[in-house]
């Protein structure tokens, strides 16, 4: 029998690879901090085919604490191979003239939700993430209500990475908005030999069954780190906005390709 699997590594049977085929379910509650960095530098981050966005310093630091699983849902039985939690930050931006998002540091706590985050065009790292929780009985638990705190922290390669503070105010009228639009990211992956990538496009981020819970909004308090292989400090906040506590579902099945890089912008 030839091996086989959505991805490595390939088995007899297709079972040891690391994420199974789309489509894939997530459920996850969400706490971002909304703000505004130095134009220029989130320019930067962004490839030839996508221009700056109406406001053009904008930028969401989202922590997700997730639950996913494949269309048989047998994740679910098996937790370890469902949970995880992420910290991203989320830059807007222009695609064709309309409003678009992009995923520019992520860093990710299980190597399947990694793997999968490629293959998707989220550049994920490995690091190590924690969210405050939600729980439905007992005092060690915030409310969602006014005064509430969620804490959240990010570290990675053995240096702190982020960590924010949501105080929660009042139910919110218009939820985030900097990750709202289409995701465009880039599927980047290197040739064998070579300094050319073998995959390098630019692709839309999909999802349908969106599902979301009321959002609370209060104030934010966000610090990112300067100790850290990416250049943080040039993307740091300059004027915080608003803060956002919710949960949030929905199904991803692939993505779409809209343009294919220029090889010469890989120079």
């Amino acid at each position: 029998m030839t091996p086989r699997g959505y991805t490595a590594p390939l088995s007899p049977d297709g079972r040891a690879g690391i994420v199974p085929p789309p489509p894939w379910h997530y459920s996850g509650d969400f706490l971002i901090a909304e703000y505004r960095a130095d134009p220029d530098a989130v320019a930067a981050l962004l490839p030839p085919e996508l221009e700056p966005a109406d406001d053009p310093g904008a930028v969401a630091a989202i922590f997700a604490d997730w639950q996913s699983c494949s269309v048989d849902l047998h994740e679910l039985a098996d937790p370890i191979q469902s949970q995880y939690r992420e910290f991203f930050l989320v830059v807007g931006a222009k695609f064709g003239g309309q409003p678009v998002s992009r995923c520019v540091y992520i860093w990710v706590d299980k190597d399947f939700a990694m793997y999968r985050g490629w293959i998707q065009g989220f550049p994920k790292k490995l690091g190590s993430i924690h969210m405050t929780r939600l729980f439905a009985a007992g005092k060690a638990t915030p409310a969602l209500d006014a005064g509430a705190r969620f804490g959240a922290t990010c570290a990675a390669n053995d240096r702190q990475v982020a960590r924010l503070v949501v105080t929660l105010e009042h139910v919110s009228e218009t939820g985030p908005t900097v990750n709202d639009p289409p995701m465009h990211n880039t599927r980047h992956f290197p040739a064998a030999s070579g300094d050319r990538p073998s995959v390098f496009e630019l692709v839309r981020a999909g999802g349908y069954d969106r599902d979301a819970t009321e959002i609370w909004e209060g104030s934010a308090d966000l610090r990112l780190y300067d100790d850290t292989l990416e250049d943080l400090q040039a993307i740091a906040p300059r004027e915080m906005l608003r803060g956002y506590r919710f949960s949030f579902g929905y199904t991803v099945d692939g993505v779409e390709v809209v343009a294919q890089h220029r090889q010469e912008a890989y120079a």
